[in-house]
């Protein structure tokens, strides 16, 4: 019932513009991992997916799907199933099969880095492609007859004495290093920066900081040397925000505020 609901909140929801990469996976057989390729897709920016001869047929809105799709629902309204791989790739340009191993008759292997960014320079000369990316079954991979149907085939480059990567963490690795080679996303704060502190600030908790290291015997008056200059250029480096010039400031006066332990004398280390 749950499934239902979020299918149903995601039809409702703003449709993500047509995108030219489409996502095929062939035979999937655990319905997580189609929830957790539509989660994939969704973080990458990416939203056509086609299904061919999934084990279950109903698999786009069972429970486990959704729940793993974690707010992709939208991605699985808008998917497709489909009985054969020709089927999936109309309209494809360009398509690229994944496999753990390269095979010795087909179309050439790349890695992704390399076959997305020649892909990549393409379309920057003009040459859009609409991209398919075809993954085969959790247990066999991608046949020999659908890789031959593929202009490329797509190696991901992991340890020799262990390959063996689960179908979704493949589509999320793909369709990462695919964003990239058309420029990522760039890293936003959740929150706004805080105000750095301004000169005046600075200088203040300076001289807040020089009376309570000269009363706990710290700093010598009468021989300061280079201490407080240091301290500036310290504070200065470290850019401080506001937030900090209130706790350094919280600082001077809580050592104002304890017993000396020390009579004065000059700071040994401060030249």
């Amino acid at each position: 019932m749950k499934g239902l609901v979020h299918i149903l909140e995601a039809m409702t929801a703003p449709h993500t513009p047509t995108d030219p990469t489409r996502f095929i996976l062939v035979g999937t057989s655990h319905p997580g991992n189609v929830g957790a390729t539509a989660r994939a897709m969704k973080v990458m920016g990416f939203s056509d997916l086609v299904l061919v001869r999934p084990r279950f047929a109903d698999v786009l809105i069972q429970e486990e799907t959704v729940a793993l799709a974690s707010g992709a629902a939208d991605i699985l309204v808008r998917a497709r199933v489909v009985d054969t791989v020709e089927a999936a790739l109309d309209g494809v340009t360009y398509a690229i099969g994944t496999a753990m191993t390269p095979r010795d008759f087909g179309p050439p292997t790349l890695t992704p880095r390399e076959g997305f960014a020649a892909l990549a320079a393409q379309s920057s000369a003009g040459v859009t492609h609409r991209l398919g990316l075809v993954f085969g079954s959790e247990r066999y991979g991608l046949s020999n007859e659908d890789a031959y149907r593929c202009h490329a085939v797509m190696s991901i480059p992991t340890n020799p004495l262990y390959g063996s990567l689960n179908l979704s963490q493949a589509v999320q690795l793909l369709s990462y290093e695919w964003r990239q080679a058309l420029g990522g996303f760039g890293v936003q704060a959740r929150t706004p920066d805080p105000d750095l502190a301004d000169g005046a600030a600075v200088q203040g908790v300076l001289r807040h900081w020089e009376q309570a290291l000269v009363y706990l015997g710290f700093l010598d008056p009468a021989a300061p040397k280079k201490l407080m200059p240091r301290l500036n250029q310290l504070f200065n480096r470290a850019q401080l925000r506001q937030e900090e010039i209130h706790i350094l400031r919280g600082v001077a006066k809580a050592m104002l505020d304890s017993t000396p332990r020390h009579p004065a004398k000059p700071a040994s280390d401060a030249n």
